[in-house]
């Protein structure tokens, strides 16, 4: 079977997109998944999506990790696929799309960057002095100092697979701050097992326990290994954080067709 496919990243964080309006890749299985993920043997990605159809929405998001599996939300994926509708038709000053947390809103600016409101964030748990915090998908967030002197690999992996987090594990960010509004950012991503070059929810994560106004609106700028991006926010006195926008760029890398097995 072919599929014809695109190919997007935003800071590094790479997709593969499928068209699925019409429903012909409804029967996409995990092993076909993996292939294409793979960067020796496939495409290569961090995961896969497809545009789906739905009802009083622009579109729907579905997304597949890079072992296979349907994960809980990318934030950087969700910008990528808001451009990818764009480039292909759907055309809206701003956009509500469905995905598998729930309902989102996005914009294209001027500079064709993306920007994407994520899901609210209630409360922040701390483990063993560090923060715990859903944005999303589930995020760990050390801070450190000499982040480049971190093994991500190594002692992200660690934190991931923690007995606490069990069974469906937890992303690991390690942060340093740079600057009062700035600060660096490197994670391990479940289901890819691996750093990436970014994440969209952990940069999140990280932006929203790195607040610099103690109440009210807060604009982080943050650096990852594949590029620059901000998080707005407003932090309310019951701890709680509001209007949450990730924004940065997304930008389509090629497209092709490849063959598959049924």
């Amino acid at each position: 079977m072919k599929l014809d496919f695109f190919k997007y990243q935003g800071t590094g964080n790479d997709f593969i997109i499928l068209d699925n309006r019409k429903g012909q890749h409804n029967a996409l299985t995990g092993p076909v998944i993996r292939f294409l993920c793979d960067r020796r043997f496939g495409i290569g990605a961090d995961g896969l999506m497809l545009l789906n159809t739905k009802s009083e929405y622009d579109f729907e998001m579905k997304y597949y990790n890079a072992d296979g599996n349907e994960s809980s939300m990318c934030g950087n994926g969700g910008r990528c696929l808001v451009k990818f509708a764009y480039e292909t038709g759907i055309i809206r000053t701003t956009y509500r799309f469905l995905a598998v947390d729930g309902e989102h809103e996005a914009e294209i600016d001027e500079q064709g960057r993306v920007r994407l409101k994520m899901q609210d964030v209630i409360t922040i748990n701390e483990f063993k002095g560090d923060q715990v915090l859903d944005t999303g998908s589930p995020h760990y967030v050390k801070t450190v100092k000499n982040i480049e002197e971190i093994d991500v690999f190594e002692k992200g992996r660690e934190l991931r697979n923690n007995d606490h987090f069990s069974p469906g594990g937890i992303n690991v960010n390690f942060v340093e701050t740079t600057s009062d509004h700035e600060i660096k950012v490197r994670t391990y991503e479940r289901g890819v097992e691996d750093e990436t070059l970014s994440c969209g929810t952990g940069v999140t994560a990280c932006a929203i326990v790195n607040y610099h106004n103690e109440f009210g609106f807060n604009e982080v700028r943050v650096q990852t290994r594949g590029g620059w991006l901000s998080v707005e926010f407003d932090r309310n006195h019951d701890g709680s954080f509001t209007n949450i926008w990730l924004r940065g760029p997304a930008e389509k890398v090629f497209t092709g067709t490849v063959e598959v097995g049924v």
